[in-house]
């Protein structure tokens, strides 16, 4: 058994473990037999390139994890990952953009897979005027630092018990799909801030469908809920790990509120 086979085995071993797939169900996930699944983890079968990124593909591996798994197995790799200006990827870079205008007078950001801003419309800009500490805003931002930290957008959000974990909810998820160290340092800091008592008594839960975020500004409460767009068939690293998050007003009176800012 030679160490790169070895160390192939070890790393489908531990995505299909985080899966919580058997070697039975990704077996029949990637419609092959078990034996020779169990093979390739043993390092006794060494699968081609279009086998192994087959059972990436039934693994749901990002595209930034496969390369290091055709490494392991002597393959070359084949997910490039370019900057967003990269002019290769300018065609994505202008509808990025044209779904943030799009979307205004309503806020709407791009962020990276660590949460970082890449691009923003101008519809955020006035909702951050309240946050204390300036160097939040200083680039890289890191949103959810931003909206947890209690000199950030904290201390003026109404729900903010409900909304904080809302999102340390959503950052669990992400950590358990893909195991990034990055993200794990990320979600520790952003549970030692202090929690808030501000559950957002009174206001409309929206049929358990969403959870809104009440932030109180200078024009006043908005009431907001996301939706999360992403690339659909991204063989680009970037591309993969960008989504747009976009919001809407959850009532008549934050999308008044929404523009009226944005005539003035």
């Amino acid at each position: 058994m030679t160490p790169t086979a070895r160390s192939l085995g070890v790393h489908l071993r531990e995505w299909r473990q985080r899966r919580r797939m058997s070697q039975l169900d990704l077996a029949l996930e990637a419609e092959i037999s078990q034996r020779h699944l169990s093979f390739i983890e043993s390092g006794r079968s060494t699968p081609s390139r279009e086998m192994l990124l087959h059972l990436a593909e039934r693994l749901e591996i990002p595209l930034r994890d496969r390369n290091p798994l055709l490494l392991a197995a002597g393959f070359a790799p084949v997910f490039a990952e370019r900057k967003l200006d990269d002019p290769v990827l300018q065609a994505a870079r202008r509808a990025v953009d044209m779904v943030l205008k799009g979307h205004e007078p309503f806020p709407a950001l791009a962020i990276d897979r660590h949460w970082t801003l890449v691009a923003a419309n101008a519809a955020i800009a006035p909702l951050l005027s309240g946050v204390a500490d300036q160097s939040l805003l200083a680039p890289p931002v890191n949103v959810l630092r931003l909206s947890l930290h209690p000199q950030g957008l904290a201390p003026h959000i109404a729900n903010h018990a409900e909304w904080r974990a809302h999102l340390l909810d959503r950052l669990r998820q992400q950590i358990s799909a893909s195991g990034d160290p990055v993200l794990e340092t990320l979600l520790k800091e952003l549970r030692s801030y202090p929690a808030s008592e501000r559950a957002g008594e009174g206001h409309a839960d929206y049929a358990g469908i969403a959870v809104p975020l009440r932030l109180a500004t200078k024009a006043g409460l908005l009431s907001l809920i996301s939706t999360t767009t992403v690339f659909g068939t991204p063989v680009d690293i970037t591309l993969s790990e960008l989504a747009v998050e976009s919001f809407f007003p959850a009532d008549e009176e934050t999308a008044a509120i929404l523009r009226s800012i944005a005539l003035n």
